[in-house]
């Protein structure tokens, strides 16, 4: 198909043969996309309630209690939206759900939130490793680490426990808008992400 004459296509099929125009069309459909990353989120958010089997909560089950019993534990709202999201890496990055959900919230929140979120699956071995052969302490690696426990807060408090279904347990439209203010924050603002590596 040709789309060489349509004036909402670039011109090259090579980067380096863009030219400033194509890069400010391309500038154009980015913010576009960017502003619509909480429809997105909602979206991933509500597809987990056909993610993994075996557990008597579905994945949006458990994120929906995780951020409940966060918000219940009077968190700030980057931590009650990080409860929410943590388990996005579930679908895509079976292996390293961890890293995939830090990455996603990174841009939006302090260093802190974004390490929790990052060492939240080694820091859960120490609730169930035990019963499948893995090792338990690997969290405690990081006990002299300053947010240690605040990874250890986010697992003991709301994670693990979050697989209760009588909790009263609050519907995603209740997070929705949370969700939406801290991804609609400007990526990267220092005086909201500060200057510390959250992946050290």
């Amino acid at each position: 198909m040709n789309n060489l004459a349509n004036p909402e296509i670039v011109s090259f099929s090579r980067m380096d043969q863009g030219t400033v125009k194509d890069y400010a069309l391309l500038d154009k459909f980015e913010k576009q996309h960017i502003k619509a990353l909480p429809d997105r989120l909602m979206e991933a958010l509500s597809n987990l309630e056909n993610s993994l089997a075996g557990y008597k909560l579905s994945r949006l089950e458990h994120s929906l209690q995780s951020a409940s019993r966060a918000e219940d534990d009077n968190a700030d709202i980057e931590l009650i939206v990080a409860a929410l999201i943590h388990d996005l890496g579930d679908d895509l990055a079976p292996e390293n759900h961890s890293q995939l959900a830090a990455c996603i919230i990174r841009p939006y929140v302090r260093a802190e939130v974004t390490w929790a979120v990052n060492m939240h699956g080694l820091f859960q071995m120490q609730f169930y490793g035990a019963q499948t052969g893995l090792p338990t302490d690997g969290h405690l690696e990081y006990k002299d680490h300053p947010w240690f426990a605040t990874c250890q807060r986010f697992c003991d408090d709301w994670d693990q426990q979050a697989f209760d279904p009588d909790y009263p347990t609050r519907p995603l439209t209740h997070f929705e808008p949370m969700l939406r203010e801290i991804f609609s924050r400007p990526a990267f603002d220092p005086a909201i992400v500060g200057t510390e590596n959250p992946f050290s």
